[in-house]
């Protein structure tokens, strides 16, 4: 199922197909139990047998090359910069990560939850509403496109969650009951000129949900930073999705599952979709009651027992560390302290005095 793990060093992904897990005679407990543990030496695997056709994925990255061919004025339509949801079309350049300017045009899609009150207390709850959407007329067949997207890596991102729970001595459900009733997750369209020297597509970070599914489109760039402080080159394999897992993931297992740091330096202009799958803002990240031995790994780990999380926007600017933070109590507070860091010029616009 798995290879390239030596130790804690890694010098290669993990190779996962999902083909045990579905096959009627498969042993689905043991491929679990197998699965969590090439997730707890480190927190990235190239996922095959996914179910996903390729004709979907050929015509979802034409949909997205598409969009971001389109005339700076027409993409401007549903700039960021408008919606205090944090949806919709950026600049390269307009978020940060860790203090430092990412190299990389966007558009962001979020799960169309109904708005609360403009009123509403912890402001994290305004996370939810509308994406921004250019008019039909202008891409044709493209929100459903971006929806269909959204839709499959759900489905595919639910099933790896039961299976989590399966490895982690958990019911199936676990994770699904803990997401609760209004699951927010998100969905990145990314196109990446040519990396600067010195600079990165996206700097080293965390992610901050549960998992993501990213599919890269045709050009490498992904690196993972392994345990020994080397930067690990994630492969282009046709028809294999790279899954990592999240600071969420990291909070509810008391750091047995970590997220790992990954970056994006672009040797050439390169095209990729991430889905990010997020629960209910309100959800809590309380650490799971998990079987002694799961602890006494962390333990014996300083990997797993030192690990850190993002560090706020406040704590960036007084000179901390991009990774180093403790953890926060609820997803809605975790992905406040995202946008905040990645995007204070959108939150001064609609939250004035947050930032």
């Amino acid at each position: 199922m798995a290879r390239g793990i030596e130790g804690s060093d890694v010098t290669g992904l993990p190779v996962v197909s999902l083909a045990e897990w579905r096959a009627p005679a498969g042993d689905p407990a043991l491929f679990a139990t197998r699965l969590v543990e090439a997730c707890h030496e480190v927190g990235f695997l190239l996922l095959v047998d996914h179910g996903i056709d390729q004709e979907f994925i050929d015509g979802y990255f034409d949909a997205l090359e598409a969009f971001f061919a389109l005339p700076t004025e027409t993409k401007s339509l549903i700039d960021k910069r408008l919606s205090p949801h944090f949806r919709g079309w950026e600049r390269v350049g307009a978020e940060m990560t860790g203090n430092r300017i990412d190299f990389r045009e966007q558009l962001d899609v979020s799960t169309e939850n109904p708005a609360y009150p403009v009123d509403v207390r912890p402001e994290y709850l305004r996370l939810d509403g509308p994406n921004q959407w250019l008019p039909e007329e202008y891409l044709p067949g493209f929100r459903a496109a971006v929806n269909g997207f959204q839709a499959r890596m759900g489905a595919l991102a639910d099933e790896l969650m039961a299976i989590l729970a399966v490895g982690l001595d958990l019911p199936a459900d676990t994770f699904r009951v803990a997401f609760g009733e209004r699951p927010l997750s998100f969905a990145k369209l990314i196109s990446y000129p040519p990396t600067p020297p010195g600079e990165a597509g996206v700097n080293g970070h965390h992610d901050a949900g549960f998992l993501t599914i990213l599919l890269q489109h045709r050009v490498g760039g992904l690196q993972v930073l392994n345990a020994a402080g080397d930067w690990i080159d994630v492969p282009f394999i046709p028809g294999a999705f790279v899954i990592n897992l999240g600071e969420m993931l990291q909070a509810m297992t008391g750091n047995y599952l970590v997220a790992t740091t990954h970056r994006v330096i672009a040797p050439a202009h390169r095209y990729s979709s991430a889905y990010f799958h997020g629960p209910d803002l309100r959800a809590s990240l309380s650490p799971l009651d998990l079987d002694p031995h799961f602890t006494e790994a962390v333990a014996n780990s300083p990997r797993h027992r030192d690990a850190g999380f993002m560090a706020k926007r406040d704590e960036l600017l007084a000179g901390g560390a991009g990774i180093g933070g403790g953890a926060v109590p609820v997803f809605g507070e975790q992905m406040w302290n995202y946008y905040v860091r990645s995007y204070p010029d959108v939150v001064r616009l609609h939250y004035p005095g947050a930032v």
